[in-house]
């Protein structure tokens, strides 16, 4: 039996566009991301990471250059039927929030792509589940803070059930460990078979949770590849202004002595120290 193909469910193919002020904000940009993949898609503010991201869905239109979501080419593709395809978060939850109430903003997307109403209360009552706001699905969002306001977005996002997930910063307004719980739950979908693109400053989060990893720069692909080979590439980061996880640039302190050479995560350090304690006690015992 041959290899099964894998789905290209994002093409970007030479991909150029410029605003209507004449400003340049995407050059020439070209990738694919295949189905089960979770992106990072990092860079400075500035370098075209939102811009690029309106395009996934068609909220933007190539100047030059083609875009194709599961096939469907974005320049000619209602952004009515790219949703049914493409979950689209922003980064402040304010720009797609409206409706008076929670379940009424969770189900918006759900009734105008004709769910029944069955179907509709079941997808509503189990995303705001999943986020964590069931108990607010009759409060006004705007009654919320900023915080649970980007749960209410999300979970209008999920409701969706689509099979592309595009996230412009998914932890906005979240402490550390609402942070997690979100980037969890969003683990979990990608493990189900969901494409994730994230936009993220938090470095952490991209080491702990990506697989792959985009480096935008002044409108253009710097860097791509596997997480831990883009991330172990300090130059390149410090050209478009960013640095590794900090956890990362201590465990360099230890590669010179053959230690923690592949750690980038908090975990990862915990594992390597907890094993070498373990190595330890054995030769002790031994």
């Amino acid at each position: 039996m041959g290899k099964e193909e894998v789905a290209i469910m994002i093409c970007v193919d030479n991909l150029c566009y410029q605003y209507k002020n004449g400003i340049r904000v995407l050059k020439d940009i070209s990738f694919s991301i295949d189905k089960g993949e979770f992106v990072a898609l990092i860079g400075r503010n500035g370098s075209g990471k939102t811009t690029l991201l309106k395009h996934l869905n068609g909220l933007l239109k190539p100047t030059q250059g083609r875009v194709t979501v599961n096939g469907l080419d974005t320049s000619n593709t209602k952004t009515s039927l790219l949703a049914k395809h493409v979950g689209f978060l922003f980064q402040n939850p304010d720009h797609q929030i409206f409706c008076s109430t929670v379940y009424d903003e969770i189900a918006f997307g759900l009734k105008n792509t004709g769910v029944n109403s069955n179907d509709i209360d079941r997808l509503v009552t189990r995303s705001a589940r999943r986020v964590g706001i069931e108990q607010c699905l009759e409060l006004n969002p705007f009654s919320l803070s900023k915080g649970q306001r980007q749960r209410v977005a999300l979970a209008s996002v999920l409701a969706m059930e689509t099979e592309i997930l595009v996230l412009d910063e998914p932890t906005t307004g979240q402490d550390y460990k609402e942070g997690i719980e979100i980037m969890e739950i969003i683990k979990d979908l990608n493990c189900s078979g969901k494409t994730v693109i994230m936009v993220t400053h938090d470095m952490e989060l991209v080491a702990r949770y990506a697989r792959r990893v985009i480096i935008l720069q002044d409108g253009t692909v710097l860097e791509d590849g596997q997480t831990k080979s883009v991330l172990g590439k300090t130059e390149k980061l410090a050209l478009a202004n960013l640095q590794p996880p900090q956890i990362y640039m201590l465990a360099r302190k230890f590669h010179k002595n053959g230690m923690f050479k592949n750690v980038y995560t908090v975990e990862e350090m915990y594992e390597e120290i907890i094993s070498y304690l373990e190595g330890e006690v054995n030769v002790c015992n031994g």
